[in-house]
């Protein structure tokens, strides 16, 4: 499957991960973002969007074009 093929999502980290519980750190962490701002093109797949759904109150999730 080539690059025009793959479904990607921008995600972007736009709340602390700071006083979060581990695992939703730890979500966040699983999909690249490390600090605030910072926006990251992941694989659109179930293993993402789950870790996107446990971490969606800090998270701006766009499809990339």
């Amino acid at each position: 499957m080539n690059a025009a093929q793959r479904k990607e999502l921008k995600v972007t980290l736009v709340r602390s991960l700071h006083g979060q519980l581990a695992n939703i750190a730890a979500s966040a962490r699983g999909l690249g973002l490390r600090r605030l701002h910072q926006t990251v093109a992941v694989a659109d797949t179930p293993e993402n969007r789950g870790m996107i759904q446990t971490a969606v109150h800090l998270l701006k999730v766009e499809r990339a074009s």
